[in-house]
């Protein structure tokens, strides 16, 4: 089972990556999987195309175990898609791992897909009464049946009609025998950016793989857009006018790797303005400040550069833990805790620590860190949030399935303090963490998705959504 300390955290679906025309389109895709280890560590695989017929290869693990014993070498040709996976446990099978492969009446596809499907349990059910067959549990494999079933001879047409029937979050990677093609979602819930190798495209969750594999980045794939790469170069389409940027919040506050880049804006140098932005809202006397190991210490330098108060490593992460292991009794769940994360006594003893952490979305893990560091002997703990409370389950592939998980939709802020222990607690506002990334953008919230806050979904949601297969 997963430990206690991940169980805590929020947890991304999935990472995609892309290439087309490189004669070393697998090991590139690799590397690019590499840099999105991140984003899912459930899963890994990768379809590449010769021109002629797809080679392929999918694991369980992270991309070093599911590509060991030089399963990389088996793989060949010029077009390659990848994706890495997280998912809850029900669905942590190697039937559901990606990229899917299915035929249809003009050949292969392989599919790899980053979000979720609000709808995917009514298609699927209307699919099945109509004789369809699914293979996985994935809602991915709806997206493939539709376009199966389409009526148009251009994969580009069949992939616009499927898209027309789906809704929710998807940055989708399709690729023919001799095409790649990306998509995102009217909202553009999931990051999706295109670069360059040479004369090569590249698509990638992440700007950070781009990095990696020395690709220059391009631009964003538009809500609504697709790309199709082939061999008469690139071209664009929209596969629908109604469209509306709500892109996740939480790609800003802690999914993304702090190299990478959304939309333009640097993650990095956005955690230190939510925590610029949480001086101003929370001023509080104290002799340093830390911040919870890795996603909240840019966070934490930026509350230490505006409140003057200086940055100390006060809690250090174990890199060599495994990512779960065995907790018989609940006695030892703290333990678990403790694997994970230390407290650095000499920083902290006789001191007023301020702890920055980038959400808060059961607790316990934050109890046990506000107990670890009053045991290494801190005379205070304030823990500041970098995002507001998430009172609300998210429905676009974000791992809280049920509100009532949710420690901000059952309790108050002070409930909260003393739930965990704090001497004070505090969230970053909506409003503070918008102004704080600082997106220009005419739509709602400047162009995020805000739901896990406020309620307010930006898509319809269905009476059964919650239940989704596979999450």
């Amino acid at each position: 089972m997963h430990d206690d300390f991940m169980l805590d955290k929020l947890n991304e679906e999935c990472g995609v990556f892309g290439i087309y025309g490189h004669a070393h389109a697998p090991d590139l895709t690799y590397y690019g999987l590499h840099a999105l280890q991140h984003r899912g560590q459930e899963s890994a695989g990768i379809v590449a195309s010769t021109g002629e017929q797809f080679l392929s290869h999918k694991g369980m693990g992270l991309v070093t175990e599911a590509f060991a014993n030089n399963a990389l070498e088996k793989l060949s040709g010029k077009h390659a898609i990848g994706h890495v996976r997280y998912t809850t446990a029900g669905g942590s099978q190697l039937v559901n791992a990606q990229p899917l492969i299915f035929k249809y009446k003009a050949g292969n596809l392989a599919l790899a897909h980053n979000g979720n499907l609000v709808n995917a349990n009514q298609i699927r059910s209307h699919l099945e009464r109509q004789g369809s067959i699914f293979q996985t549990t994935s809602d991915t494999e709806v997206i493939a049946h539709l376009i199966a079933r389409s009526g148009y001879d251009r994969i580009e047409d069949s992939i616009k009609e499927a898209l027309s029937m789906i809704k929710g979050a998807y940055a989708l990677l399709f690729l023919t025998e001799n095409k790649l093609i990306a998509a995102l979602d009217p909202n553009g819930l999931r990051p999706l950016s295109l670069g360059k190798i040479g004369d090569n495209y590249v698509f990638s969750s992440e700007t950070c793989a781009f990095d990696v594999v020395g690709a220059e980045y391009i631009r964003e794939v538009e809500p609504g857009e697709m790309i199709i790469v082939d061999e008469d170069g690139l071209h664009s389409e929209r596969f629908t006018q109604q469209t509306q940027r709500s892109i996740c919040s939480f790609e800003y506050i802690y999914f993304a790797r702090p190299d990478s880049n959304i939309d333009g804006i640097n993650v990095h140098q956005t955690r230190k303005e939510l925590g610029k932005k949480l001086v101003r809202e929370f001023p509080i006397e104290a002799d340093v400040i830390t911040g919870v190991p890795d996603s909240s210490i840019s966070a934490a330098i930026g509350y230490a550069e505006e409140s003057g108060i200086p940055y100390e490593l006060g809690l250090i992460k174990n890199r060599y833990v495994g990512r779960t292991f065995i907790q018989p009794n609940q006695e030892l769940r703290a333990q678990g805790v403790r694997m994970k994360l230390s407290a650095v006594r000499k920083v902290v003893e006789g001191k007023r620590v301020v702890m920055i952490d980038d959400s808060i979305v059961r607790g316990t893990t934050s109890g046990r860190i506000v107990n670890m560091l009053r045991e290494a002997g801190a005379k205070e703990v304030h823990v500041l949030i970098s995002s507001p409370p998430v009172m609300n389950p998210c429905f676009y592939g974000i791992d809280t399935s049920t509100r009532e998980e949710l420690i901000a939709a059952t309790k108050t802020v002070e409930e909260i303090r003393e739930f965990i222990g704090a001497d004070s607690l505090g969230f970053l506002s909506v409003e503070g963490m918008i102004d704080a990334i600082g997106r220009e953008d005419h739509a709602p919230n400047n162009g995020h998705c805000v739901a896990c806050f406020t309620g307010q979904y930006p898509t319809e949601i269905y009476p059964d959504t919650a239940n989704c297969v596979d999450k």
